[in-house]
């Protein structure tokens, strides 16, 4: 559940407000890690069907409060000792369904103001398959070949915390699909990069 390093966007935004939440939290309430993972997914949830019925501002804010929130359940962890790989593997699969939310919810709202329904969707999945595979690659690269992507391009440019703050910058300017197309390319950009980087690190071996 706590992650070894933090993203470009947590360390300079996201952590401002989440270890305070975290502590406050840890002081007044008997509220678990688990359960902030819990929250945070439905926070990504509604981000996701406000998108859906076209209020995208508030789609935009409420993915970043998830962002946050993602944030919250890491350090509330380490505050309160309850630490667990459990809490890291649920924590991660309820990252997934939020964030396919998310992407799902954006793809229909810019279908329905777009007649090039075919490439929108196309885009859509691009963006979807992208950030699934983003957070894919560095698991597998950490488990398969113990290679760790926590610098430079390969490291930060497509984190969850940076698509998030993407997709609230879109949201607030209502721009779905560019947000789509940006996406997209960020992301399987990085996915392509990090096989060049496991391809070079296993030959250096």
């Amino acid at each position: 559940m706590h992650k070894k390093w933090d993203g470009i966007v947590s360390q300079l935004i996201n952590r401002r407000f989440s270890r305070p939440t975290a502590r406050f939290l840890a002081e007044k309430t008997r509220i678990t890690p688990n359960q902030m993972s819990f929250l945070s997914f439905l926070v990504g949830a509604f981000s996701g069907i406000s998108f859906l019925l076209g209020q995208s501002i508030v789609g935009g804010i409420l993915a970043q409060a998830a962002s946050i929130l993602d944030g919250v359940d890491g350090d509330l962890a380490v505050i309160t000792g309850k630490i667990s790989k459990f809490g890291g593997f649920f924590d991660s699969i309820l990252d997934r369904y939020a964030d396919s939310a998310i992407i799902l919810g954006l793809t229909l709202n810019a279908l329905s103001l777009n007649r090039n329904s075919l490439i929108v969707l196309a885009v859509g999945l691009a963006a979807l398959f992208g950030s699934l595979m983003v957070s894919y690659s560095r698991a597998k690269a950490e488990a398969d070949l113990n290679l760790v992507f926590k610098t430079g391009f390969s490291g930060y440019a497509a984190n969850r915390d940076v698509r998030l703050f993407i997709i609230m910058i879109g949201g607030i300017l209502n721009q779905a699909y560019i947000t789509l197309i940006v996406l997209a390319v960020l992301t399987n950009s990085v996915v392509f990069k990090r096989i060049l980087d496991a391809r070079s690190s296993r030959f250096r071996k």
